[in-house]
């Protein structure tokens, strides 16, 4: 078909994009008991190279497995073995997509019942209110924990390449450990990692340069970066057009504009500062004003779920469309739109009176849809998100077990 949606892209490094559609990172839980991906996971990634995405964004792979967003996560580091990690890559891949391995730390982000690592910019905890216990209070980072998380970041993406993916993402936004540095709420230093907006960026820039310094030049280096966080006295738009700016010269490949963090889940379309996001594509009006500065391609990510709306990310002068929700609910959604531009895919938003609860129901609910696909579903279904989510805190409780016993505590 002549959508605008379905042209190649050509990134910086040479490396092309059959089209514009990017499936964009999500938290599968996925992995096995050794942190790696197994049957299922490598099966949900074919289902997703077969579905017409040009470029496949892993969900987060930890570069320390002392420090995982969830106990059912991904880690890959300097001794972890890579056939299940090629296998995934060589299954994404099948039918001709790229695929980029998002690589995080997930800093105070932690859940306390995990044990593990639990280190941030400064010793501030995540605050949700009468949930804030679900999660550990972070210890401030001294010097040597952040030259062994730089070192991690780049053991990790040097790794990825050697497995066969195409690029890393670095993951810097929704509140994870570059987030934490990022922002003014989080990060209260005093040292050359704190204060000024260029100090707090030191992390993500040094990060950066260190990755493209160790792989190829046709492999992708690329940067998922908060448009905001959309908490009052945080990152905010005019900071994130400033690192683009910093990160410019450093040959990276693309920007993924998103926003948000668990305090303020805007990537699920709800902010803490008052302010209204577009029922589609939220973060649009950001990602163009970030494209108006970046030398590199833009990507937007959050409440895509039609080819119009789509169009629309592209025509605004952003290169790239992330879909998460949309493809977890229809792998396949790219082919349908080339078979029938119309299709159009309805996503229910959860709107309970708890926000927290409704926020963590609406990541039980999507990681139940991936299990379905890694499973061997065949079409897509409706499901139920109160039962979602007391499936998904049955399932959390056996893999933190697991987990536990891997870390030996």
């Amino acid at each position: 078909m002549s959508s605008v949606v379905f042209t190649p892209l050509t990134l910086p490094n040479g490396q092309q994009l059959a089209n514009r559609i990017a499936k964009a990172a999500m938290e599968e839980n996925m992995g096995d008991a050794r942190l790696l991906p197994d049957a299922a996971l490598t099966h949900l990634y074919r289902r997703w190279g077969q579905g017409g995405s040009g470029l496949i964004i892993t969900g987060n792979v930890m570069v320390d497995h002392l420090a995982m967003t969830g106990p059912g996560g991904l880690a890959l580091e300097a001794q972890t073995p890579l056939a299940p990690f090629i296998a995934l890559a060589q299954a994404a891949k099948e039918q001709g997509a790229k695929i980029w391995m998002q690589i995080n730390h997930p800093g105070r982000q932690v859940y306390a019942a995990l044990g593990g690592k639990v280190l941030s910019a400064s010793a501030v905890a995540v605050d949700l209110g009468k949930h804030s216990h679900l999660f550990a209070r972070p210890q401030a980072m001294t010097p040597a924990d952040i030259g062994d998380v730089i070192e991690r970041f780049v053991t990790t993406a040097r790794r990825a390449e050697e497995a066969g993916f195409d690029g890393v993402e670095i993951h810097a936004a929704h509140g994870y450990l570059l987030s934490q540095f990022l922002s003014p709420l989080t990060n209260q230093r005093t040292d050359e990692w704190g204060g000024s907006l260029e100090n707090r960026a030191r992390l993500l820039l040094e990060i950066t340069r260190r990755i493209r310094a160790v792989v190829k030049p046709g492999f992708a280096v690329a940067v998922k970066l908060n448009s905001a966080d959309f908490q009052r006295g945080g990152f905010d738009i005019a900071d994130a057009k400033a690192v683009v700016e910093w990160l410019n010269p450093l040959a990276v490949d693309a920007i993924e504009i998103s926003g948000g963090s668990y305090e303020a889940p805007a990537m699920q379309g709800r902010t803490a500062d008052g302010r209204t996001l577009a029922r589609e594509a939220y973060f649009l009006e950001f990602a163009a004003q970030i494209a108006a500065v970046a030398n590199m391609p833009v990507m937007s990510t959050g409440g895509i779920t039609r080819l119009q709306t789509a169009e629309q990310v592209v025509n605004a002068g952003v290169a790239l469309l992330g879909m998460a929700s949309a493809l977890a609910v229809c792998p396949d959604l790219p082919k349908r739109w080339q078979q029938n531009p119309a299709f159009e895919l309805p996503l229910a938003r959860i709107e309970w009176k708890d926000k927290a609860i409704a926020s963590v129901a609406t990541m039980a609910l999507i990681k139940r849809h991936l299990r379905r696909w890694g499973s061997g579903a065949k079409k897509e279904t409706v499901l139920n998100p109160l039962l979602s989510l007391i499936l998904d805190r049955v399932r959390l409780k056996k893999l933190i077990k697991r987990y536990r016993k891997l870390i030996g505590v």
